[in-house]
């Protein structure tokens, strides 16, 4: 009798410890964003989702008047929340101040000296992955920049003298700028000063909710940057080895979120071979692309209607063309920037929007079907947001002070965001947003 219960004992102990310790682990894994064939999974269901680019609110927190951008986050995400977006594109930290290539970037820098941190400026990014959370939203976290409207590369390159000094605060010419930029993928110092910057995020525990960051399910995916680009054909060996370390070094320290390149697509490789070779890499777990009809050509200059047919006909090529990789290579694609200007390429908040308002449901309706049929196109992030913040009368451009919209200080303000404000538009985000979620309601595993 003895010996029995003692065997009972056992046997039950064993049964409580096989089966409730996986069952708390799956739980727990399951509030990450993964990875299964061609598709997202969270919560165990597939994970398909309509986001924005948001990239100044890991600024919001930080502001002198601190109530008001708390409350302003706060604000914009709970207006996020119950219009459909449920995934945010974020910025992690700007490098350098002043002016370079022309404009006054972002601030205040996360570097602001070449290896030199100032890690209360992460309070902010602390405080928007606190406050997604809570919110059941997911981050996708650029590390730097393509582009000097945060410093990025042209700022790496700079601190390691690799920018003459006449160039380093004039607007530079399109070939200057590629004959600079595309030096930094063999710069060896450019390349520790940013991951000096990539290993200080990752080992962040937040002030606001004890999560370490690789550890916060509120981070759905790391970015090696914003539109990395070879630049020029000669810097593509050194760049796709850039694309391979990086990621290798990510998955290293990070096991539980996605890795991706924040990729413009082929436009921005100048070729799909090597566009498909960058994003086969095994750390790497999907694809993205951008979309950029007025900065491509497409229309001209302020003629959005004239050229709003073949605006449509080639976004919609591009996305084809791109989904082909991605279901070579079994991995999903994200269209993580488009846009377009109101019409006529006005500024003036009170024009009209019927354009981009077409605009954007024909890509959410591709997102839509690709949702109901478990296709390889995963999610849309409209560029960009811009809240409750408003363009300044008879001021084209940003100045230090004003308040962040979802253009970047060196575009016109006005040119790309959606306020919110712009009615016509949130009733489509918000239509897709709820299809979207009543498909996960309704999906299995």
């Amino acid at each position: 009798m003895k010996q029995t219960n003692i065997f009972h004992i056992a046997l039950l102990t064993f049964a409580f410890v096989f089966f409730t310790f996986p069952v708390k682990m799956a739980a727990q894994s399951s509030a990450f964003v993964y990875v299964k064939n061609n598709k997202f999974y969270a919560d165990n269901k597939p994970y398909y989702f309509i986001g924005t680019n948001y990239w100044y609110g890991s600024l919001l927190g930080l502001e002198k008047n601190r109530k008001k951008g708390i409350d302003r986050l706060r604000g914009e995400l709970d207006f996020l929340r119950a219009n459909g977006v449920s995934n945010l594109r974020i910025m992690a930290g700007a490098e350098g101040s002043g002016m370079i290539n022309g404009v006054i970037r972002v601030a205040p820098p996360l570097q602001p000296e070449a290896g030199k941190f100032d890690e209360t400026i992460l309070e902010g990014l602390d405080l928007v992955l606190a406050e997604m959370g809570k919110r059941n939203m997911k981050a996708v976290v650029f590390f730097s920049n393509n582009w000097e409207w945060s410093g990025g590369f042209q700022q790496y390159l700079a601190w390691n003298k690799q920018v003459p000094d006449d160039r380093k605060t004039r607007k530079l010419t399109w070939d200057e700028q590629r004959d600079i930029v595309a030096q930094f993928y063999a710069c060896e110092p450019c390349k520790e000063n940013y991951n000096k910057q990539v290993n200080l995020i990752l080992n962040r525990t937040n002030k606001y909710n004890n999560k370490k960051y690789t550890e916060d399910p509120a981070v759905m995916a790391w970015e090696l940057a914003n539109e990395p680009r070879p630049m020029r054909p000669a810097s593509n060996e050194a760049y796709k080895n850039w694309v391979s370390d990086v990621a290798a070094m990510i998955k290293s320290k990070d096991k539980n979120h996605l890795v991706t390149i924040g990729h413009e697509g082929y436009i921005g490789t100048e070729d799909m071979k090597l566009y498909e070779e960058i994003n086969a890499d095994k750390n790497l777990d999907y694809l993205t692309i951008h979309i950029w009809a007025k900065n491509w050509g497409w229309f001209k200059e302020d003629k959005v209607a004239e050229g709003f047919p073949n605006v449509v006909k080639k976004a919609l090529d591009y996305i084809d063309r791109h989904l082909i990789v991605a279901k070579k290579l079994n991995k999903p694609l994200v269209i993580e920037e488009f846009g377009l200007p109101r019409n006529n390429q006005s500024f003036d908040i009170n024009s009209p929007t019927s354009l981009r308002d077409s605009y954007y449901e024909k890509i959410f309706a591709i997102l839509a079907q690709h949702s109901e049929t478990q296709g390889n196109l995963a999610g849309a992030a409209f560029w960009a947001f811009g809240g409750t913040a408003r363009p300044i009368e008879n001021q084209v451009f940003w100045k230090k002070g004003d308040e962040y919209t979802g253009d970047p200080p060196m575009e016109e303000q006005g040119l790309n965001t959606v306020f919110d404000s712009d009615k016509s538009t949130w009733k489509i985000i918000k239509r897709y947003g709820k299809r979207l979620t009543a498909r996960k309601a309704t999906s299995k595993k």
